[in-house]
Order: structure tokens, then sequence, then C-alpha cells
């Protein structure tokens, strides 16, 4: 997963490689620059690399993070309420930029990279 962090007046933003758009959307709102839950994350990162069976989750108001056997999969709510219902072929495009998944060692490099350029802004 490539990114990259931008800061403009004061406001902090990732733009996520293709396929990944939804992860950058979920550090940006769902965690921000919040300290205590990007201390939630790290303590979930532990825990997954720990426990690797367990499924770990730290749901969001529109987006949420699943942890289980070492991937991590983003996804916005709206889809966990609607995975019953079949969709029609042209929302895959819509469900690709609405959920994703990678691996545990990569999710937990861009946490470390995100809370160091919240700190040092590089």
């Amino acid at each position: 997963m490539e990114f990259e962090f931008k800061r403009a007046f004061g406001v902090y933003s990732i733009q996520c490689s293709m396929g990944h758009e939804i992860v950058g959307r979920w550090l940006q709102e769902e965690i921000g620059r919040d300290t205590e839950k990007l201390q939630q994350v790290f303590e979930l990162i532990n825990n997954a690399q720990t426990s690797s069976t367990q499924l770990l989750t730290l749901p969001g108001v529109e987006i949420s993070l699943a942890i289980e056997m070492g991937e991590v999969t983003v996804q916005e709510n709206v889809l966990q309420q609607q995975q019953d219902q079949e969709f029609e072929p042209d929302m895959d495009f819509y469900n690709s930029e609405s959920s994703a998944v990678c691996g545990l060692e990569d999710f937990s490099i861009l946490i470390h990279q995100w809370q160091r350029f919240l700190t040092t802004g590089r």
C-alpha cells in the first residue's frame, strides 16, 4: 500500500493508493489527530500480533476497522449492514472504494508513520 501525507493550513491528510482509499478516509475521519484513538489502534495492533486468530475490531462512526489472522480490513459500516443483500455488478467499483484489506505489517507501518507525521510534520 502506497500513501502520502499532506499538511496545509494546519489540516493533516493522507492519500492512499488505488484500492486503499478507504484506509486514508478512515485514518482522517475516524482517527485524525485524536491521540486516544491512535493509542487504541496501537493496542489492537499489539494484541493482533500476539493473538493472530482472535477477531479484533474498532467500530467507527462511518468506517470500522477489523484485524484477524494477520489481515486488516477497513470497511464502511453501511457495507456491513448490507452484506446479505445482492448488489448489481455495477456496484463492484463502489464497493472497492468502500472496503480494503491489507497486511498487519503494512498497516502497522502506516499507523506509526501517521503518528510521526502528526508529531513532527514529516
